[in-house]
């Protein structure tokens, strides 16, 4: 446990990006308008978000490379500019999502018209400039813990709507059972894929393969010098016992964060499907933001509607800082350009602000919430340029192979360095008995396959068949 406790940090930091304002919106929406027959959509994003997330941390353990320095040391010069860009925009969609849950939140807490909400999101940049001070995240982590709190908080009101709300248990569990019905429902389609991609993120699989790397080079520098572990049969089964170590740990952090978000991200989803959904099944219509407070208000009173606004506001401020972190991580690893993390959030930030200003001037509340939605649709329709290629290196051997040799030659000091360390590649048929090696077993390999072809065919076929309009 104590061992644990020293790998939490990642898993929840990367946990803010399920628990934004886009997860919300669609949640919301496909509660009012399906009942709770998107659960199963809901469990089964969580699920993938485990598995991939999980092959992210395995990447950043074993190469000592994040997805975007892999990319960039191993495929063609052309390729890598496209993934770039389209990561690019992934993390503009996702932050036009945190503009606009702040803008919603402004508007619900000093009643400020969503125009001007969104132009005042615009100066969060000087939260940014007090948070990265001295390029120290501490004060960013601590803001992430009092998020975490604070969604706790929304977490155990949604609990108490739940009360309220009396779903009928059976319909509940229903939901979470698979169903061909999102196929003959365009609406329900778009919905499903909205959630996927607002759950996974394809940026967010750049930043954890970034951020588990500390503690890899932590569990490095303690190993060395590591009394308990001198007494291994050899150098090969003391490196094999941290990396087993780190990657099992790292990994327990990140599927406990899930499971959080898993349980909020159900909860919006079910009250808002018995409260509007099932009270009006003739007549049904996407909720948003605006009637989640009103519901609070009206089952808890005006504090907890409150609470529930501030946690949006602050859901997507801390969001913003996580997309600024993950635009860090893809800018120095696909292009080795460093940017000030005030810069880089101007530069984001204007692409996102643009297109919330000229939809909530022209068309308010309602076209703000379906942006919001799409924003999420767009991150899933990116997302196959991120998990194919992290599958593609986490089921080689030749990228998942570690020399137990050139690990003893790096000191604790050098491998916290800025500079990449390129794992040397070795043919597959290599009996050296230094090579450790930590490739995806065919089952494991098997299943990210069917992930990646899932997620591929739901973009396609939701492509394909707006196209048929």
């Amino acid at each position: 446990l104590k061992s644990f406790v020293g790998f939490i940090g990642p898993g929840y930091i990367i946990a803010v990006g399920y628990l934004d304002p886009g997860n919300w919106a669609t949640d919301l929406s496909g509660g009012s308008q399906f009942g709770y027959s998107l659960l199963f959509i809901v469990f089964l994003s969580n699920l993938m978000a485990m598995l991939l997330q999980a092959l992210a941390i395995k990447l950043g353990v074993v190469t000592g490379l994040d997805l975007a320095q892999a990319c960039r040391t191993f495929f063609p010069k052309g390729l890598n500019y496209v993934l770039y860009v389209l990561c690019e925009l992934a993390i503009i969609a996702c932050d036009l999502a945190e503009v606009i849950g702040s803008a919603i939140a402004l508007n619900l807490l000093f009643n400020i018209p969503l125009p001007a909400g969104v132009a005042v999101t615009a100066c969060d940049i000087l939260l940014l400039l007090l948070l990265y001070r001295d390029n120290d995240i501490k004060a960013a982590h601590i803001f992430e813990i009092l998020l975490m709190l604070l969604v706790g908080v929304v977490g155990f009101c949604f609990v108490v709507e739940l009360v309220y709300s009396k779903p009928n248990s059976v319909d509940v569990l229903k939901g979470y059972l698979p169903s061909t019905e999102i196929f003959k429902n365009g609406e329900e389609l778009y919905l499903a894929i909205g959630i996927i991609g607002a759950t996974v993120m394809p940026h967010n699989l750049y930043l954890h393969s970034h951020l588990v790397q500390v503690r890899k080079n932590r569990e490095e520098s303690k190993g060395f010098d590591d009394k308990h572990l001198e007494s291994a049969d050899s150098q090969k089964s003391k490196i094999k016992s941290i990396v087993d170590n780190t990657l099992k740990l790292s990994i327990a952090d990140s599927s406990v964060a899930l499971l959080f978000a898993l349980f909020v991200n159900s909860a919006i989803l079910i009250v808002s499907g018995a409260n509007f959904f099932y009270n009006s099944p003739n007549n049904p219509k996407p909720a948003d933001l605006f009637d989640a407070y009103d519901l609070l208000t009206s089952y808890l009173g005006k504090a907890a509607a409150t609470i529930f606004a501030i946690a949006l506001l602050i859901a997507g401020q801390s969001a913003t800082i996580t997309a600024t972190m993950a635009g860090q991580v893809v800018m120095e690893g696909f292009c080795e350009w460093k940017l000030k993390p005030w810069v880089r959030r101007l530069i984001t930030r204007g692409f996102a602000v643009i297109p919330a200003m000229i939809i909530a001037i022209v068309r308010g509340r309602n076209g703000l919430n379906d942006l919001l939605v799409a924003s999420q649709v767009a991150l899933s329709i990116q997302l196959p340029f991120a998990v194919i290629p992290m599958v593609w290196f986490t089921s080689k051997k030749k990228f998942m192979q570690v020399n137990t040799r050139d690990l003893e030659e790096r000191t604790p000091d050098s491998s916290v360095s800025n500079e990449i360390y390129a794992p040397k590649l070795y043919d597959n048929h290599d009996k050296n008995n230094d090579i450790l090696d930590f490739t995806n077993s065919i089952p494991l390999t098997i299943i990210s396959v069917i992930v990646s072809i899932v997620i591929l065919g739901l973009d396609m076929y939701l492509v394909i068949t707006t196209i048929k309009g």
